[in-house]
């Protein structure tokens, strides 16, 4: 009698556990068609590319190459702005302290200040500001002198961020052609996004203010935001070098919000040029899709979702 109650038991286990993974497949067969297209668009491209994006709602990841370390270009500028933030919430300086320019920090490239000979001193705010809004080298170059990259290094290490690595200034070819490169993966940019999403950088207010800079960025050097409706908001900061791509992103979708790290080096010119504007629309889709439907596919008011 007790070994038929038992085999009755497990017979129920049983039925209820396929009804369970038959409740869930579509999204499961959903996720995997969205794995194999976003393979597709990789493995057509002759560039090394890495790729972790984060449904912020559940945690769930879809990685390519997380791990590997390429060189950011300006998205290493997202780094220094949490060790300014960092270092004023230590007390160091105040974000409203002015900062003079040095000249030898007037680079080339992108930016404003190099533009500006007669304005010779920025508020620390303000120069985090055109760091990241217009991807300034000269503000970036006076906010590394400020914090300096051992400091910012440091910060990275106790995050648990082992391979992102500050090692130069803005527009120093000597220096980049010996290898002396910022450096960083797709996983350790997700993870940063995930922590100023949720608030748990320094604390929900300092979070907050560095998302509400990264949303400044000019949002048409985005090639993420060639795939999105221009109504999605979008935290951002992107960076290209000769033979790189980079960018870092929150797309603050409503329904479903979702972190983006995608890296592309030893790109070939004139090929594959729409990785990441492709990457980004079969992102959209599927997260869109998650936030706006029931887990059998039947669309419905984000709010009766669970």
């Amino acid at each position: 009698m007790k070994n038929a109650l038992s085999l009755f038991l497990l017979c129920l286990f049983l039925v209820f556990g396929m009804m369970n993974a038959h409740g869930q497949q579509p999204r499961e067969m959903l996720r995997q068609k969205t794995e194999q297209q976003l393979k597709e668009i990789l493995e057509a491209s002759p560039a090394l590319t890495g790729l972790v994006a984060v449904d912020l709602t559940s945690g769930e990841t879809i990685s390519f190459n997380p791990n590997v370390v390429f060189p950011q270009a300006s998205a290493i500028k997202v780094p220094i702005l949490l060790e300014v933030y960092q270092q004023a919430q230590a007390g160091k300086f105040k974000l409203t302290d002015l900062r003079a320019i040095a000249p030898e920090n007037r680079v080339g490239g992108t930016g404003i200040i190099k533009d500006l000979p007669d304005t010779t001193s920025f508020s620390i705010r303000n120069l985090a500001v055109l760091m990241i809004a217009l991807s300034d080298n000269t503000a970036t170059n006076t906010l590394l002198d400020l914090v300096s990259m051992a400091s910012i290094n440091a910060t990275m290490q106790r995050l648990g961020l082992k391979q992102t690595r500050v090692q130069r200034k803005m527009i120093q070819a000597a220096a980049s052609g010996r290898g002396e490169e910022n450096i960083s993966t797709p996983a350790e940019a997700a993870k940063m996004l995930q922590l100023l999403y949720k608030g748990e950088f320094l604390n929900k207010a300092a979070s907050a203010e560095i998302i509400s800079i990264l949303q400044k960025t000019n949002r048409e050097t985005s090639r993420l935001a060639a795939g999105l409706p221009a109504s999605v908001p979008l935290a951002f900061k992107p960076g290209v070098l000769n033979g790189v791509s980079t960018e870092w992103a929150l797309v603050l979708l409503p329904e479903r919000p979702y972190a983006v790290a995608i890296m592309e080096n030893y790109k070939v010119p004139g090929k594959a040029e729409r990785v990441l504007e492709d990457v980004s629309a079969v992102l959209y889709q599927y997260y869109w899709r998650l936030g706006n439907a029931t887990r059998y596919g039947t669309y419905v008011d984000p709010k009766l979702i669970k």
